[in-house]
């Protein structure tokens, strides 16, 4: 995913490096706490992933030992349409919080001449 990330030209490539950082997340975390060599442990398991083959790409981390091992002999099954399903509804959630932010940051006032922000009582109105 990071190398997709590279060959995508603009501010596009910033989501591909984003969701493989959060991609990392699992198998670093595992090896944080199983005391594994984490930057070792890790690129020899991205080397693996890039293959793209059916066989490569169902290793993961073993949480216990820190080693990387073919996820199925352990029982472990994380089908594809959940990462689908979990990637989609964080895009989604980032997208519903950018597009708040933009209304609470006036940029819809700022159209009809008003002043940004508030929400409160004109200037001219007597309290």
């Amino acid at each position: 995913m990071a190398d997709k990330a590279k060959s995508i030209p603009g501010v596009e490539q910033y989501n591909y490096h984003a969701i493989a950082i959060g991609l990392e997340v699992i198998p670093r975390t595992l090896l944080q706490n199983c005391g594994g060599d984490i930057v070792r442990t890790l690129t020899n398991l991205r080397a693996k992933h890039v293959k793209g083959s059916k066989e490569t790409s169902i290793w993961g981390v073993d949480g216990f030992t820190g080693q990387l091992v073919d996820m199925t002999t352990h029982g472990i099954w994380e089908p594809a349409a959940v990462k689908r399903q979990t990637l989609k509804t964080a895009i989604e959630a980032s997208c519903l919080i950018l597009r708040i932010d933009d209304v609470l940051s006036g940029v819809g006032r700022k159209k009809e001449g008003g002043p940004a922000g508030g929400g409160g009582p004109p200037m001219d109105m007597e309290m």
